[in-house]
């Protein structure tokens, strides 16, 4: 999803959220629910510490390319958003540690 809030932002040079509020791991669904896990053995696990770190990571890359993107630096948003960039490994991570931990779980 935000991949795509992204790059309308590059396109408009707009988006109805800020660099500051898109670098806060708390607010958005996700990391309300990740951030408030009761159980103390999930929040023990390594997956779990790995997916927090991943999503602040992944909240700090958006925050970047969101700012680059409101400041009139569309080309460089594009690329702090193509292949090899941080925000595509940091996504592809996330994304990939998610699914690991949903595998654990289920066992």
């Amino acid at each position: 999803m935000w991949k795509g809030r992204l790059q309308s932002a590059i396109e408009k040079r707009s988006s109805e959220f800020s660099p500051a509020a898109v670098r806060l791991d708390d607010q958005c669904e996700f990391g309300k629910w990740l951030l408030n896990v009761p159980d103390p053995a999930i929040r023990s696990s390594a997956s779990y510490n790995k997916c927090v770190d991943l999503h602040r990571q992944f909240h700090q890359t958006a925050a970047k390319v969101l700012d680059l993107a409101l400041t009139g630096n569309p080309d460089a948003a594009k690329k702090a958003m193509g292949i090899g960039s941080e925000f595509g490994k940091v996504s592809a991570s996330l994304t990939c540690t998610m699914l690991e931990w949903s595998r654990q779980a289920k066992q």
